[in-house]
């Protein structure tokens, strides 16, 4: 039982210094802390992060391919079927699109992630051992965060989500127990 002492004291249940009243990550629903908010942002940080490092592969690809935004290697195209230029310039606009969209963002993230690793260990890694020194840093960085978004799925704002939502009302497979039993009650006669 509270005292009188304690309901006027710095520290008492009232108090702002109260661990009950002072702080709102105690409270339900409650969440004051850096931590909780970041936490609560986190897939959208995500779908931006994938937003950007799609829209950026599917850059390179696209000025490989079609010489905008300054061409391949300092202007002009690279020559169709060139082998692996080409086929990589067609991975990246592909794939960099995909994850851009939030389509398919898993094996497109594989696929693009695998494709950057034989960039680095093929062209830039025989010239030195780090990739300050081989020149490659951009493909080191690409490949990782496409490894990235391989594991964490394409977080808010994919176009995923809606193929998702829209299979998953009429699909059986996403059915809750709950709608199966209901399904399965109104199917059986009731016996008297």
């Amino acid at each position: 039982m509270a005292t009188p002492n304690t309901l006027n004291s710095p520290n008492g249940p009232n108090s702002p210094n109260s661990p009950d009243q002072g702080n709102a990550k105690n409270r339900p629903g409650g969440v004051s802390t850096l931590s909780g908010r970041l936490d609560q942002s986190q897939p959208y940080a995500l779908g931006l992060f994938r937003i950007v490092v799609g829209l950026l592969f599917a850059c390179h690809g696209a000025a490989s391919l079609f010489g905008v935004l300054g061409g391949a290697m300092g202007g002009g195209t690279i020559p169709a079927g060139t082998w692996p230029g080409w086929y990589a310039a067609v991975i990246q606009l592909g794939a960099g699109g995909l994850v851009l969209l939030g389509l398919g963002t898993r094996s497109a993230a594989f696929l693009a992630s695998g494709s950057m690793a034989y960039a680095y260990f093929k062209v830039h890694q025989p010239e030195a051992l780090f990739p300050l020194q081989n020149g490659g840093e951009t493909s080191a960085l690409f490949c990782w965060a496409f490894v990235l978004l391989v594991f964490t799925g394409p977080g808010a704002l994919a176009l995923d989500s809606l193929f998702r939502g829209r299979v998953g009302a009429g699909s059986t497979a996403h059915r809750t127990s709950a709608e199966r039993e209901d399904r399965e009650e109104q199917a059986t006669p009731a016996t008297a």
